[in-house]
C-alpha cells in the first residue's frame, strides 16, 4: 500500500515524485533532468559545483541561482574554473547571484583542478563514476514513496571516500548520492512517476 502524500497529483492527474512540490522550476527540473543519465563531463562538473554549493541548503535555493552560477563560473568550463585565482574568489564573494560562502567558492576551484586530474586518469569523469556502478550502468530503484530513497549508499560512500582521498571538498556521501540521483546514475523516481 502506498504511503500518503507519496506522489503529487497535478490538475491533469499526472503523477510526480512529491519532493518537487508545485514550484514550476522544481517541476521542470524533476521532469526534464533529475534521474536522467548524464555522461557529459561538462554537466557532471556543473552538478559537482551546484551540489557542493547546496550543502546545508535546500536544492531549490540552488536551482534558483543556477544561472547566476553559470555566469559566475564561466559557463561551468572546468578548465577556466581551475585557473581561477584569489581575485576571482573576491569577485565571486561579491556576486549576489550565488551563495557567497568563501569555503564553498574555494572548494569549487580546488575541485575543478582535481576533476581535471580524474579526467586525465580515467579518460573522463563519467568513466570514473561509472566504474563504481554495477556493470558500469545506472541503478534503477523501485520505490513507491520518495521518502524510501536513502540519503547515502555503499556506492556513494565508496565514491565520496575516493574523492576525499583525492582532495575534493564538499562532496561527502550524502552530497555524492544527491549527485548520483541528479545525474541519473541512480534513478529514484517513484514507481508511476511520469519522469521515471
Amino acid at each position: 500500500m502506498e504511503a500518503p502524500n507519496s506522489e503529487l497529483q497535478t490538475p491533469n492527474s499526472t503523477t510526480r515524485c512529491a519532493w518537487c512540490g508545485t514550484d514550476p522550476l522544481y517541476i521542470k527540473y524533476h521532469d526534464e533532468e533529475w534521474g536522467k543519465p548524464v555522461y557529459d563531463d561538462k554537466i557532471l562538473f556543473e552538478f559537482l559545483i551546484l551540489e557542493g554549493a547546496q550543502a546545508g541548503l535546500s536544492w531549490i535555493t540552488i536551482l534558483r541561482r543556477r544561472e547566476g552560477y553559470r555566469m559566475a563560473f564561466a559557463d561551468f568550463d572546468v578548465n577556466k574554473v581551475a585557473n581561477f585565482n584569489e581575485a576571482d574568489v573576491e569577485r565571486l564573494m561579491a556576486d549576489a547571484g550565488i551563495i557567497r560562502n568563501k569555503l564553498k567558492i574555494a572548494s569549487a576551484i580546488i575541485n575543478a583542478r582535481l576533476f581535471i586530474e580524474i579526467q586525465k586518469e580515467f579518460g573522463s569523469f563519467s568513466n570514473f563514476i561509472c566504474g563504481f556502478l554495477p556493470d558500469g550502468k545506472p541503478i534503477i530503484n523501485e520505490y513507491i514513496d520518495h521518502r524510501s530513497a536513502p540519503a547515502r549508499t555503499e556506492i556513494s560512500d565508496a565514491i565520496a571516500k575516493d574523492m576525499k582521498k583525492r582532495g575534493l571538498k564538499f562532496f561527502g556521501t550524502t552530497i555524492c548520492y544527491a549527485h548520483l540521483q541528479a545525474t541519473g546514475m541512480v534513478n529514484d523516481h517513484i514507481l508511476g512517476c511520469i519522469a521515471r
